[in-house]
């Protein structure tokens, strides 16, 4: 007994997710990490049929099946499984005919593939903006120097003009140099410091509800849907409002084409949500927070999709394609990440920010 004890608590451990078939192809026993990828509570779903978890898979039932009456061992790689919540996930998973009590049941080991594939687009982001900003900074110095010289050169011809209609020139001069220099500080992001303070994330997101309400006249309906549960986190809370606003007008600008009345169904969403065990990029947190700003627009063009958060890059004639690059180096000064899944119809900017970090950790680390 002792030994099955200890066993149980090793399966309970691992990050493989474990589901074990009785000989019917009803579930007998499934580890914490198998709750988690299916979304089900491993209570209620003892005893209930495979299909309770995979929708539509009359096929894989057949072959499960087989598995267990031939004894035959299988593995499928990158299989599409739709789970009892109607939502897609690509699984990689090895199937194992086992017996228990001398019953032939069926033990399969899953793993995700959707958060490999999403750890390496995490890590590829994150190397890419910090190459971006090696690249952007590297360009404004180069760009600030001569700027600097005409500026200063303007002043002086300004000094040697005789008439205010000529010094009109030299101004604009100095008028764009500024202009310009503004801009590449823009490109290079916060100079600052973060002013790490305990935030709470909904009195953020009350003061984003309110300016955007006043903003679009409430012509569009901002609907929110938060966890109470979620405590206070270290952070900027300045800066995180500066980025939430960007991509709540973002979303707002979209549902208002051309800056007139929003149709009548325009809705954004904010959602909050933590979770567990999550990876940025080669971190791991114990526990994360997963904010959601959720639009039904037109979805952001496949063209830059890929490279929304590169400088310059905008989906706006009048956009400057600075918001969502310097708003991405925030987050990552904070040690999260921005990522982001657009469709027509939908589009849903997600922000992960750890939670774990307290001020004893803080005083540690800084």
């Amino acid at each position: 007994m002792a030994d099955f004890v200890f066993y149980k608590q090793l399966i309970n451990h691992l990050d493989s997710a474990i589901l074990v078939l009785n000989q019917d192809l009803t579930v007998r026993y499934l580890n914490p990490a198998a709750e988690a990828l299916l979304q089900v509570s491993g209570r209620r779903c003892v005893g209930e049929s495979v299909q309770h978890f995979f929708s539509d898979q009359f096929e894989e039932r057949q072959t499960l099946q087989n598995s267990i009456e031939f004894e035959q061992a299988y593995t499928k790689r990158e299989a599409q499984v739709r789970i009892m919540n109607a939502q897609e996930i690509t699984l990689d998973y090895s199937v194992s005919p086992v017996e228990f009590d001398k019953t032939p049941c069926l033990l399969i080991e899953m793993h995700s593939r959707d958060r490999l594939m999403r750890i390496s687009r995490e890590e590829d982001l994150i190397n890419t903006q910090a190459t971006t900003q090696t690249l952007v900074r590297g360009m404004a110095h180069e760009i600030k120097n001569p700027l600097g010289g005409i500026r200063g050169s303007a002043q002086l011809l300004s000094r040697q003009l005789a008439t205010d209609e000529l010094k009109e020139f030299t101004q604009i001069i100095i008028d764009e140099v500024d202009r310009l220099r503004n801009l590449v500080d823009k490109m290079l992001g916060p100079n600052k410091l973060l002013e790490r303070e305990a935030t709470n994330i909904h009195e953020v997101l009350e003061r984003i509800y309110h300016l955007i309400n006043v903003e679009t006249e409430q012509s569009i309906l901002i609907e929110r849907d938060y966890d109470p549960s979620i405590p206070e986190f270290l952070a900027d809370k300045e800066q995180l409002i500066q980025v939430v606003l960007n991509i709540t007008r973002n979303a707002m600008q979209a549902l208002q084409p051309h800056h007139e009345q929003a149709r009548q169904d325009a809705k954004i969403t904010l959602k909050t949500r933590t979770i567990r065990q999550f990876t940025i990029g080669h971190t791991r947190h114990r526990l994360v927070l997963h904010l959601s700003i959720i639009d039904n627009g037109p979805g952001i063009p496949e063209a830059i999709r890929e490279s929304l958060f590169y400088p310059m890059v905008s989906g706006r004639a009048d956009g400057t394609g600075l918001g969502l690059s310097i708003a991405q180096s925030i987050i990552n000064q904070h040690q999260g990440i921005i990522e982001c899944d657009s469709e027509s119809g939908r589009t849903e900017f997600s922000i992960y920010l750890p939670l774990e970090l307290n001020l004893d950790d803080y005083q540690k680390r800084y």
